[in-house]
């Protein structure tokens, strides 16, 4: 962090004495005011519902420009690593601060891969879940319960449990999104193949059984690594900020990604391309095509409760770069499954060509995000809606993690604790009971 020779100074219309404040430059992006010795100069706290304008910590992971429409992971574009690398990669640079070489890739391949089994115990764990459970309440709990089977790496302070902690989560994600799965259609658990790829793994735990011979298709496997990279990290969003927030309590590593977990449960965040798909299944059933202009009249009438899902975001104030590397995916995945006459898809696409087209969404910035692909593709996949957002926590668990380790490994890091504007009583006293 570079301290700028400039100064903020903060001045009162009451005539107080002014407060100088530090600025500080960063590689990119708009500069930071310090304001951390704010209370003990002026005995005040800054109010930012959202964060909207607050700089909650010092990264070098991911940097996003929403205004141009920019993702840098490691200040790589996510386009060129989404085009020249796979997931295992990314995983590596997220996790070291640069990409593997040659050896170091089959290395880190190998690594993750001999880790992907999961205690066997963790069938019984699961069955103490319903059936009709939503996957995200069993991956909540299934993540959080690693902590009671890898004792050997939860000490958060140590830096080769987070090293173990992060292969083995990365490595067993895959795992228990798939038995998750099986275990709500009443499959059988299909076990790891070391032969396969991240990606073709995970499809081949989903899709497998015993009863017969499941070949990989290359362009699914594909598709899925690439919604694995696209998901990888996304700078200080909420699921970000609430691991970072619980690790800084000195938790273990598993009960931060947990948290992690439950707070991308959410339909504002990683739940969100499960409801832009509904969306859709909702338009479909009213009528199709015929009937976009009269869903998306409803969208613009403020007095109805219709909302445009996979439309916007909170950063982007541009076409969302992810949006456009998962709309090629999407026609890939339709060709290869002979799909692309789908009525969602034609759907989708003319939904889209509107939004881009009309002022009322223009003006407001509204362009499709990742989720208004990612939950057709999945879906042409054959990954049913609620399982949506167990795979976006899957790809995402290893943004948590190097987020998580950056902060700890940060000398200045302190526990989270954020103040408040109080609006309640007065202090007042208590009055006995027949008095109230």
């Amino acid at each position: 962090m570079k301290a700028s020779e400039t100064k903020a100074t903060l001045s009162f219309s009451n005539g107080g004495q002014n407060v100088e404040l530090p600025i500080y430059k960063g590689t990119m992006g708009p500069d930071v005011i310090d304001i951390r010795k704010l209370y003990a100069q002026t005995g005040m706290f800054t109010y930012d519902p959202g964060f909207m304008s607050t700089a909650s910590c010092e990264s070098a992971i991911t940097y996003i420009d929403g205004d141009k429409g920019e993702l840098l992971y490691r200040g790589y574009p996510i386009e060129q690593l989404a085009t020249n690398c796979d997931f295992l990669e990314t995983c590596h640079l997220l996790l070291y601060g640069e990409l593997p070489n040659a050896d170091q890739k089959v290395g880190f391949t190998k690594l993750v891969t001999n880790h992907t089994m999961v205690n066997e115990q963790m069938q019984f764990f699961l069955r103490g879940f319903r059936r009709d459970a939503h996957p995200m309440a069993i991956m909540t709990g299934l993540v959080g319960a690693l902590s009671a089977f890898y004792h050997d790496s939860t000490d958060i302070n140590n830096p080769k449990h987070r090293e173990i902690a992060a292969i083995r989560l990365i490595a067993k994600m895959p795992t228990l999104v798939a038995m998750a799965y099986k275990y709500t259609v009443g499959q059988p658990y299909m076990y790891p193949k070391n032969e396969l790829s991240y990606a073709g793994n995970f499809l081949h735990m989903m899709f497998a059984t015993p009863c017969e011979e499941y070949k990989v298709s290359p362009v699914l496997e594909r598709a899925l690594d690439r919604i694995f990279i696209l998901h990888a990290d996304h700078e200080q969003n909420a699921s970000t900020s609430t691991v970072r927030l619980c690790g800084s309590s000195g938790t273990n590593p598993f009960a931060a990604i947990a948290a992690g977990v439950a707070c991308l449960w959410g339909p504002a965040h990683g739940g969100a391309n499960e409801a832009a798909l509904n969306m859709l299944y909702d338009i479909q059933k009213a009528g199709g095509v015929e009937k976009i202009g009269e869903f998306i009249k409803q969208v613009k009438d403020k007095s109805s409760n219709v909302k445009l899902m996979g439309f916007g975001h909170r950063v982007y104030k541009n076409y969302d770069p992810r949006a456009k590397l998962m709309q090629e995916t999407c026609k890939e995945v339709l060709g290869e499954l002979g799909l692309e006459n789908d009525p969602l898809f034609k759907l989708a696409m003319a939904l889209e060509k509107i939004a881009l087209e009309d002022e009322y969404f223009v003006s407001r910035k509204l362009y499709p995000n990742v989720d208004f692909y990612s939950g057709i593709v999945q879906r042409a996949i054959g990954i049913p809606v609620p399982l949506f957002t167990a795979v976006f926590a899957l790809a995402r668990t290893v943004g948590w993690i190097a987020q998580l380790n950056e902060m700890i490994g940060d000398p200045e890091y302190k526990i989270g604790r954020p103040r408040q504007l109080f609006e309640g009583s007065a202090k007042r006293d208590v009055k006995p009971v027949a008095q109230r």
